[in-house]
């Protein structure tokens, strides 16, 4: 019988524990809209696991599977498990390709964590709301709201033009759809292009802890969604994505393991 704390190991060389779910080649000026043929009629997305063009495939390397996602369509892997109250942890590294949007930008992916609902929710009409645990060149760790996610951050206020910036000496910043949807990880702890960087995820009870290469960027709690007519939900557990958003990155020891309770030496960041 598997012990309470430990490691359940989610990447194998058959993806068994994850499906698959594609949408649009997106180009650049999309607008957020429903992408249109030459005669103007709605394009369907791809779907759920149609991955003809393997955007998601397991590479046999000595150290066990490696996850390619190749980044050339917009989608994401699904876990098939539900999770609430957990440590996920993970290495990622960048690889060479970027298609369209994204050829001129930052190479771009990300955990979705809390995903409940159909993919394509949100803006790029690819993922499920959630909230997100943003892996991006020079931005590991920071957050996005997906579709009508809200959260509380502890972060710097912002002003004018300027993004809130995460810092665990700071009060619970409110961040939700049409307002601050964006925060700036606290640090850069990123290494450099081409080395693994370990990612971690913790989540007890709609409070969530980025961890980048041991350090923590960001501090969140008080997950939830917005309906329609403002009622706030709490949202503490779902399904767990893996973004391709027009970059190859490659991702491996994927696991996780359940939580009682927030680790000790995180709880003051929440007091």
């Amino acid at each position: 019988m598997k012990k309470a704390d430990e490691w359940t190991v989610l990447l194998d060389k058959d993806l068994s524990q994850w499906e698959s779910y594609l949408s649009y080649r997106h180009k650049n000026g999309y607008n957020g809209k429903i992408p249109k043929d030459a005669s103007g009629a709605d394009i369907a997305p791809i779907g759920y696991n149609k991955d003809d063009t393997h955007v998601f495939s397991i590479l046999s390397e000595p150290g066990g599977p490696v996850l390619r996602v190749s980044g050339e369509i917009y989608g994401c892997l699904i876990s098939r498990a539900v999770y609430k109250n957990y440590h996920l942890k993970l290495l990622v590294k960048w690889g060479k390709d970027k298609y369209e949007p994204r050829k001129e930008k930052l190479r771009d992916s990300g955990i979705l964590y809390h995903s409940i609902g159909p993919a394509g929710a949100e803006y790029f009409r690819s993922w499920m709301l959630s909230q997100e645990f943003q892996i991006m060149e020079g931005h590991m760790g920071d957050f996005w709201c997906q579709a009508n996610s809200a959260i509380d951050i502890r972060s710097y206020p912002s002003e004018g033009v300027m993004n809130r910036v995460a810092d665990e000496k700071q009060p619970f910043g409110v961040f939700k759809s049409g307002s601050d949807y964006f925060c700036l990880r606290s640090v850069d702890y990123e290494k450099p292009a081409g080395e693994w960087n370990t990612l971690e995820l913790i989540c007890v009870d709609g409070k969530s802890l980025h961890i980048v290469n041991g350090r923590v960027v960001m501090v969140l709690q008080n997950s939830r969604y917005i309906e329609s007519d403002g009622k706030e939900v709490p949202m503490t557990s779902g399904k767990i994505q893996l973004q391709s958003e027009a970059a190859e990155v490659f991702y491996k020891e994927i696991r996780i393991k359940p939580l009682s309770a927030m680790p000790k030496e995180y709880e003051k960041l929440f007091l």
